[in-house]
């Protein structure tokens, strides 16, 4: 080797060294600051072991959103603000420091994207489903034209362009368009007009409708997402950082409150009466439901494990399903936005079967309705738990025998497949808006009856073929019913079947 090469090779080696080090004392410098502000932190030694487990030299993303910090160790910032990631291996909360004010702290890892990436395009969703996409432009402030851009659910590496219009016949609806990816890189919806970026793509049917429905008019606005957890290490939490706002609503084991936690979130908060549950039995399944994570299942947040058990969750704006439905607001739903709600509930069970757990408690009570009508699953696997005599017999009067399967109600026999029986009884639910099941029966009587054969009719209003659905939840043998991944596809297909599922590009 000459010697003018291994110069050179020392030289490129002695500059990564000098690169490394300097990230790491900058780390050091970060998480020792961070650290002095938090009460709770880890002594100077672990930092410094943390800092040598550092993935990759200093890294450069963009905020999405605006985020106000929480607790002393939390960074604030502001949409557009670019930020320097210090540490990204320890899961949803990242150690980053602002280029705007110097300031440094731990961030929510969903708030931000590498900057010049495609993810950090206002317009760009990612891997939400096309029904997500249609829910969020038909919202009614949106006008025609608005739109997103959103990964293909059908083909891997291609995109989907979303778009709102509107059609004397239809009224408002959504108009999907593929993108499709060239080999060499480039993005087309015709092949007759290809673009070497999406960013390019957008712009130019920002400009143009060129064969699209509208031009491109609003992007499609969005609500932050919910931060993974309240902040970093806040899991199990004292009592006096929650302050109690809002009575919401009261049980048979506790009550619901809108709540404060250290000042700063608006949470929910499920007070559970002493002796409802073991406290170690508790904190054991808790661990296990905070990882239970989907949009369209309530977030568990922290808990309060000494009794009374507080349980802390993403607070949802418009109460439970229940509730919703016998107000005002639910009077004015029609079909297409019930049959929506039960597909998103849908959804959310769909991802507890795919993680082999058991909710035991599905129905509209403990479903929660946020803006723009989201439904979310909560409460699961909390049934298990209870240790009311007047529950456990499972024919109390606290058991909610009319959602419940007969062999669960029976023999205790609680599956994925008894979740789906309860589903078809909270699809009566929405289609008679809150009316209780089975009416007139009382609970021996419900039992006796849907052991002898009995299944309830279809309700006033509602579509055969939707009746036809809920019977088959109600099969006797619990493997003859359908999985929620079915059900989720014949929900979100029920009034698309029959249309092409993207506009056809090539005659653009």
């Amino acid at each position: 080797m000459a010697a003018s090469q291994r110069e050179s090779k020392v030289s490129v080696f002695g500059s990564s060294c000098l690169r490394l080090l300097a990230s790491l004392f900058f780390s050091f410098f970060i998480l020792s600051k961070v650290s002095s502000q938090n009460q709770n932190a880890a002594p100077n030694s672990t930092v410094f072991w943390r800092v040598l487990h550092l993935a990759s030299p200093l890294t450069t993303f963009v905020a999405l959103y605006d985020y106000e910090s929480r607790t002393a160790s939390d960074l604030s910032f502001r949409k557009g603000e670019r930020l320097q990631i210090v540490n990204n291996i320890e899961g949803d909360w990242w150690l980053a420091r602002s280029l705007s004010t110097g300031e440094s702290g731990y961030i929510p890892s969903n708030y931000v994207a590498p900057s010049d990436s495609i993810q950090a395009e206002e317009w760009f969703f990612g891997k939400i489903t096309r029904r997500d996409s249609e829910r969020l432009l038909l919202s009614l402030e949106n006008r025609q034209g608005t739109f997103l851009v959103r990964e293909s659910e059908t083909t891997k590496g291609a995109y989907c362009l979303s778009v709102l219009d509107y059609d004397n016949t239809k009224g408002l609806n959504v108009k999907h368009y593929k993108i499709r990816k060239l080999d060499s890189g480039g993005f087309y919806i015709t092949s007759r007009t290809q673009f070497s970026t999406l960013q390019q793509l957008v712009n130019h049917y920002r400009k143009h409708a060129d064969g699209l429905c509208h031009s491109l008019s609003d992007i499609c606005p969005v609500l932050k997402p919910q931060t993974q957890g309240l902040s970093k290490d806040a899991w199990e939490i004292p009592r006096d950082s929650l302050r109690l706002d809002l009575k919401l609503g009261q049980g048979c084991f506790g009550e619901v409150w809108m709540g404060t936690w250290n000042g700063t979130t608006r949470v929910a908060i499920k007070t559970l009466k002493t002796g409802t549950m073991s406290p170690e039995a508790f904190l054991q399944e808790a661990q296990v439901m905070k990882k239970l994570r989907h949009e369209k299942l309530v977030q568990l947040y922290a808990v309060v494990s000494e009794e009374p058990i507080y349980i802390v969750t993403e607070y949802m704006s418009k109460g439970s399903l229940l509730d919703f439905l016998k107000g005002d607001m639910g009077k004015m739903l029609r079909l297409p936005q019930l049959v929506d709600m039960a597909s998103q509930i849908a959804s959310g069970m769909a991802y507890v079967e795919r993680m082999n757990y058991v909710h035991r408690d599905l129905r509209a009570a403990n479903i929660l309705v946020g803006d723009n009508l989201v439904c979310k699953v909560a409460d699961f696997g909390l049934a298990r738990l209870i240790e009311d005599n007047e529950y456990t017999a499972r024919q109390g009067a606290k058991f909610p025998i009319k959602w419940t399967a007969p062999e669960a109600a029976l023999y205790g026999r609680f599956t994925i497949k008894s979740d789906v029986w309860s589903f078809g009884v909270l699809l009566t639910e929405l289609a008679t808006k809150g009316r209780v099941p089975y009416p007139g029966m009382v609970n021996r009587e419900v039992l006796d009856q849907v052991e002898r054969g009995y299944r309830m009719p279809c309700p006033a209003e509602c579509p055969e073929s939707m009746h036809d659905l809920m019977l088959t939840c109600w099969r006797k043998e619990p493997e003859e019913r359908p999985t929620f991944e079915y059900l989720q596809g014949f929900l979100e297909d029920y009034f698309t079947s029959t249309e092409p599922q993207y506009q056809p590009g090539e005659n653009l």
